[in-house]
């Protein structure tokens, strides 16, 4: 087979030219993302109820869809709120978890809930993953000064009605999401005194529109040849059929509704506002399909918008304007990542070049790299994977490691070149002496990443884009060295090669190197000074210097999420109040210069954008500073200015790119759960106060945000004898005490295919007032008016403004986000043993309750223990492929004795570099830290893969020369060294030199890899110096021995 490749040139040239026209086509079709598309496992429940009070909605809603959900199989944690309105349950499921399947089981499980109350909506189901995050932000706005006086709630009608489903017909977008401004909403304002004179209670004014609002189909009937269908038409199709609705005759008249209410289209009550530039407005967030090209969905996107800003905006004063998206971050990333790729193989092709001194053995040697390099594209896409940044690392990784393979092919025929073969003789020779070690540490690089595929946390997910890539670069790396090269070189020859000119075997440097291998296992005591110094010196130090993890990178992206939590009780008007301030001191901020901020003159540094959105009790902001190192100085001085209103709690966390906006892979959760809620809140609020001690400048915030009982409720106790003597049931009474507040829900009415609610309301609509509420009057059954006050006690009470449950059990939970000194094990630690012991000491945590630590500190539990296991299968694969190539159990080991001291040089590189990070930002300059995160942890199993290879060259070259005879076992070991001293320098040179523009250029995204780079960089390092060093000292002083046993045995059988 090899010796066919060889023969056949122009066959050979054929294939690969078809490999690359495939290749390349195969690059072009793969989509492109910041990250891989995490699998889906989380599943959400919407359930909405206008209206009612968080109790109500736990009680009637949550409590009897968790009583079906729980029994789901695999279901891992069940979180519900219940909160004014509405209720949302997520059920999270084992990565494994196929996510239509459980939908079925969940849509299963809800059917079951036997009745809800009236007026609630049917529950909504959403399968929600990474790429649910919104990655394009859009605003509209009335163009300066607003000359049409629009009112931004209709706007947000126009937006919904003209502007949303165009954004969303773009390739790759699955929704947008629009927020600000209210819904439509159908007013029927009654008039209690005129419902009386007339003697018509709220509920028929129910039944009546409810009755006549149906379409009804008849069925067909057939006529002659023809069929015909039966339709009842019922449903209203504008607001003057609604208005001239026949309530009630009397006499000779007809009562209509317009005679008893006032009917209006208008909106419903505001629950939220946007705000940028100190202007109201409306943001668009959009969110992406699952696999689709985020750059492609932008590039569609724009011309798209810029048509709804020309024909239709425009006319009516407004524009529509893009203020932030994650594109640029991923262009920038990407290109960074291309950058990288570029540089890696130019210096590797020059290291080649500067060992080599010839072009066309150069040009031979480094035609792997663009071939390996479509060979992971290839890969990538029939993983059915994309083009990240993840995946392109991956590929940067592999570009040193491609040529390795080559080296070695081209130093055996070299070598056999010299014994006086000719080119073909020398190459078929050549390739015949190395094919068993190429083979073998391919093998070992390749099913490395096996393992990777059993790991199913989100940091497995991200692992196997990275695995995929550098598996497929080598095997392609072995095909070309196997094939391409040596038919190459058995076409084109060498060249001129300088070191093969004169007979001279090695050039001075490395004889250089040899003469200090040969004195360092001269005698048995320097062998053992060298073995013990170099298991002290690598182990020793990494056991020492072994830093804490963290769960994944949080990404550098320069943007941060501010929030605002005031205690229950604040309602839009109070929130909308401080926004305007905040407002105003943020938009002096935008693009303002930067020496200010400087002298220290303002907090503040200088902003690119802000939007700011205000909820009832709460203000969020996202923002973005012009220069990227004011990103910390941004985070704490808004906090900073949000703290400084009373009462009010602020943390700000970084726009992470792997989860939700919310420092997710950095935070320690602590549930505390428990019956009662007084006692939950207390532990809560003892925590939130310890975590402020235990931490310096922590980010907290809790879940629910308020943890007190101050929400204001009024209990409205009907009077029972009353209602009956009113013929009055307790739903009609709570019906009609609705339509005093908020509005009574009554039907759906269609409005261009839109559905619009009806909802009856007093005469004071929903600006009704707590004075007036107790003497609003109430028509009863019976026709008589009466005030609220004469059929209901009123009293009021404190209770909570939100609720969320765990598993079933009331819960709370807090966020504690460390400073970035501080690594989340440690911070785990620093929870549980100091955290949680000063609450019991305080005696803030009941008897009832319990407190359990979750989110990102128990996945990243779950991968180090996945981690762990699979890195043990690995090593295992490792030894038996080596016994199988070296046909023997002894020595896999000594190759396998490398691979801890090549990881533990891994281990110091990346603390030398963090070291020398923090001397720099001592000294004044921009600092950096790279933290020991599980993407980082994969370059060890890197290492593992390639830190065995020039161990492999060595032990197989020292063990053909022990049983060639002609060697003792001191020369066999010096001469294997000797003659694979070059292909093991140039191949550690070509990969450090490929690798270090990744480790070196910092830029967008480079944190997810920076990691990966340093760990192999420096574990190649040390598991090089340690083949020259340690290795044939180890070799020496072990096979001296057998072999002395061997010869023993041989002479006393001849005896």
């Amino acid at each position: 087979m090899l010796k066919f490749g060889i023969k056949h040139g122009t066959l050979l040239s054929v294939i690969v030219l078809i490999f690359c026209v495939l290749g390349t086509a195969a690059a072009l079709r793969i989509p492109i993302q910041m990250i891989p598309d995490l699998d889906v496992r989380t599943i959400s429940v919407a359930t909405g109820w206008p209206g009612a009070t968080p109790q109500d909605v736990e009680k009637e809603i949550l409590l009897e869809q968790e009583r079906y959900l729980r029994t789901l199989p695999n279901l891992q944690r069940m979180t519900s709120w219940a909160d004014t309105g509405s209720a949302w349950i997520e059920l999270e499921f084992p990565q494994s978890t196929e996510i239509s399947d459980a939908l079925i089981r969940v849509s299963n499980a809800l059917s079951q809930v036997s009745s809800y109350p009236e007026n609630v909506d049917q529950p909504r189901l959403y399968s929600s993953s990474y790429s649910d995050n919104a990655f394009m932000y859009f605003r509209l706005v009335p163009v300066a000064g607003n000359p049409l006086n629009l009112d931004i709630d209709m706007m947000r009608d126009f937006a919904n009605d003209f502007i949303r489903p165009q954004m969303e017909r773009v390739k790759g977008v699955s929704s947008v999401t629009i927020q600000g401004g209210a819904e439509r909403q159908i007013q029927i304002r009654l008039d209690p005194a005129k419902l009386a004179q007339r003697g018509i209670s709220i509920m028929d004014v129910r039944q009546a529109i409810r009755d006549r609002n149906k379409d009804t189909s008849a069925g067909d009937i057939d006529s002659g040849k023809k069929r015909y269908l039966l339709r009842v038409i019922g449903r209203f199709e504008d607001l003057n059929q609604l208005k001239q609705l026949i309530l009630k005759r009397q006499g000779n008249t007809n009562i209509l509704l317009q005679d008893v209410a006032e009917i209006k289209l208008d909106h419903a009550e505001i629950r939220e506002l946007s705000f940028a530039e100190q202007e109201r407005t409306l943001s668009l967030a959009v969110k992406r399909d699952v696999g689709s090209n985020v750059i492609a969905i932008k590039d569609a996107m724009m011309p798209v918008i810029a048509q709804i800003n020309q024909n239709q905006l425009a006319q009516h004063a407004m524009q529509l304007e893009l203020f932030s998206d994650d594109v640029r971050y991923v262009q920038d990333s990407v290109e960074n990542v291309w950058v990288n790729l570029g540089l890696g193989a130019l210096l590797a092709t020059l290291v080649m070049y500067l060992f080599l001194r010839s072009n066309r053995a150069t040009l031979i040697g480094v035609i792997g790299i663009p071939l390996c390099t479509l060979a992971a594209f290839v890969g990538l896409l029939v993983f059915d994977r994309t083009i990240n940044v993840i995946s392109l690392a991956g590929v940067a990784f592999a570009i040193g490691m491609t040529v390795d393979n080559s080296i070695v092919v081209l130093e055996s025929i070299e070598q056999a070149r010299r014994r006086g073969l000719d080119r073909l003789e020398a190459a078929i020779s050549g390739i015949y002496d190395v094919w068993p070690a190429v083979l073998a540490s391919t093998l070992t690089t390749v099913l490395v990443f096996v393992p990777i595929l059993f790991i199913k946390q989100e940091a497995g997910q991200l692992y196997s884009d990275i695995a995929i890539a550098i598996a497929s670069s080598i095997i392609a790396s072995m095909l070309v060295a196997v094939f391409i090269v040596p038919a190459a070189i058995a076409r084109f020859g060498f060249g001129k090669m300088h070191s093969a000119q004169t007979n001279q075997s090695e050039p001075p440097k490395a004889s250089r190197i040899l003469s200090l291998v040969s004195q360092l296992v001269l005698s048995a005591r320097r062998r053992a000074f060298v073995i013990v110094l170099s298991l002290v010196s690598t182990i020793g130090l990494a056991a020492w210097l072994m830093p804490p993890a963290e769960y994944l990178p949080e990404g550098e992206e320069p943007k941060a999420f501010t929030s605002m939590v005031a205690p229950p009780g604040y309602n839009l008007s109070e929130m909308a109040k401080i926004a305007e301030e905040l407002t105003t001191q943020l938009s002096a901020r935008v693009n303002a210069e930067a020496a200010s901020f400087e002298r220290g003159e303002q907090k503040i540094p200088p902003l690119k954008y802000y939007t700011l959105s205000v909820g009832v009790g709460s203000i969020w902001v996202m923002s973005e500073p012009v220069r990227s190192q004011d990103m910390d100085a941004m985070m704490s001085s808004l906090t900073a200015l949000f703290e400084q209103y009373p009462g009010m709690r602020a943390y700000s966390s970084r726009g992470s790119i792997i989860s939700s906006n919310d420092g997710g892979t950095r935070a320690v959760a602590l549930d505390i759960s428990g019956p009662n809620q007084v006692s939950l809140y207390r532990a809560a609020e003892a925590a939130y106060q310890a975590a402020e001690k235990v931490f310096a400048e922590p980010q907290l915030y809790s879940d629910p945000s308020t943890l007190s009982l101050d929400q204001p409720l009024w209990q409205i106790s009907p009077r029972w004898q009353r209602l009956v003597e009113q013929d009055f049931s307790g739903s009609e009474f709570g019906y009609a005490v609705s339509a005093l507040s908020d509005g009574a829900y009554v039907d759906e009415f269609f409005l261009n295919d839109n559905k619009v609610d009806i909802f009856l309301f007093s005469l004071a609509g929903n600006q009704q007032s707590l004075s007036q509420l107790a003497l609003a009057p109430i028509v009863t059954p019976k026709g008589n008016v009466l005030p609220l006050q004469a059929l209901a006690d009123i009293s009021e009470q404190m209770d909570s403004d939100s609720l969320r449950r765990v598993d079933g059990r009331r819960t709370v939970t807090l966020y504690i986000i460390p400073p970035r000194s501080i690594a989340l094990e440690t911070a785990v630690a620093k929870v549980r043993e100091e955290l949680v012991p000063i609450l019991y000491q305080q005696g803030a945590v009941g008897k009832d309750v319990s407190l359990d630590i979750s989110g990102a500190a128990d996945q990243l539990e779950a991968t180090k223990a996945a981690l762990s296991s699979n890195f043990l299968v690995a090593v295992l694969i490792i030894y038996l492929l080596l016994v199988a190539i070296f046909n023997h159990w002894g020595y896999p080991l000594f190759v396998l004795i490398t691979i801890p001291l090549g990881l533990a040089g891994g281990l110091v590189g990346l603390q030398a570099l963090n070291s020398i990070g923090s001397l720099f930002a001592y000294l004044g300059g921009q600092g950096w830290h790279q933290p020991f995160d599980m993407i980082t942890m994969l370059g060890f199993l890197i290492l593992l893969g390639t830190v065995v290879n020039n161990p492999i060259l060595i032990v197989e070259q020292s063990r053909k020369n022990l049983q060639s005879g002609q060697f003792g076992v001191v020369d066999a070991v010096k001469s294997a060294v000797a003659s694979r001293l070059r292909p093991i320098l140039m191949s550690t040179a070509t990969t450090l030199f490929g690798l270090l523009p990744l480790v070196l250029f910092p830029g967008a995204g480079s944190e997810l890899y920076r990691g990966v780079g340093i760990v192999v960089l420096a574990g190649l390092i040390v598991a090089t110096l340690l083949s020259l060093t340690f290795l044939p000292a180890l070799l020496i002083s072990v096979l001296s021995r057998t072999h002395k046993t061997n010869s023993a045995e041989v002479a006393h059988h001849h005896d």
